[in-house]
């Protein structure tokens, strides 16, 4: 599978918003949005007027980058969540939410999805008694995520569970602190994610 293996820094100024791809350098002074919130390349300054396609084209990168998942992924998890009854949209999101690494991440195991994709591929996490080392496995209701008992030990994780509370956990998540165990309560709402995400242009952008 391809992966991007530039600087993630230019994927939050080409969006132009700040997709927390770094963990906790971006709530720090070294976030390169902050500190130069516009495109990157030559021309990154000047204006430009987007067409409906491109706006459309622009949230879907936006949404892809910040689940940090490869294009044809993206499109198989459209796939499905238009195969799904309710609003597609809504249906893609929650699909994306309840990815593992994603779980780990609003759980706050990890300071970043990358870094939950990285943790959930080295075998660090187990789900309902089993290991799981698939980033893109959905959990659902009742699942039960907790750390490995030789993985307790990483500073990272500690050092991440600890900072949590800058993020906040979702309501459709519970977590243990002292057991390292979480568990999923139910399936992601539209109100639960907070990103600013517009949906509806995605699903206009598939539509074509």
């Amino acid at each position: 599978m391809s992966r991007y293996r530039g600087s993630v820094c230019r994927q939050c100024r080409r969006e132009n918003i700040k997709l927390f791809l770094k963990g906790d350098r971006c709530f720090s002074d070294k976030c390169s949005f902050d500190r130069r919130g516009y495109p990157p390349g030559q021309h990154g300054q000047r204006r430009s007027k987007l067409s409906d396609y491109g706006i459309q084209l622009r949230e879907k990168q936006k949404v892809r980058r910040l689940y940090g998942i490869s294009e044809k992924q993206f499109r198989i998890s459209f796939k499905k969540a238009d195969r799904q009854k309710g609003i597609t949209g809504t249906n893609l999101l929650s699909l994306l939410e309840t990815r593992l690494d994603n779980t780990v991440f609003r759980m706050g195991f990890v300071n970043s999805r990358t870094q939950g994709r990285h943790f959930v591929r080295h075998n660090h996490f187990i789900v309902n008694g089993k290991k799981v080392n698939i980033p893109s496995y959905q959990v659902k209701k009742g699942d039960v995520i907790e750390l490995r008992e030789k993985s307790k030990k990483i500073q990272t994780i500690s050092d991440s569970l600890d900072a949590i509370v800058r993020r906040g956990i979702p309501q459709w998540l519970e977590i243990n602190k002292e057991k390292f165990k979480g568990e999923v309560l139910g399936v992601p709402v539209r109100e639960d994610i907070t990103l600013p995400i517009q949906e509806q242009l995605i699903v206009e952008l598939y539509s074509k």
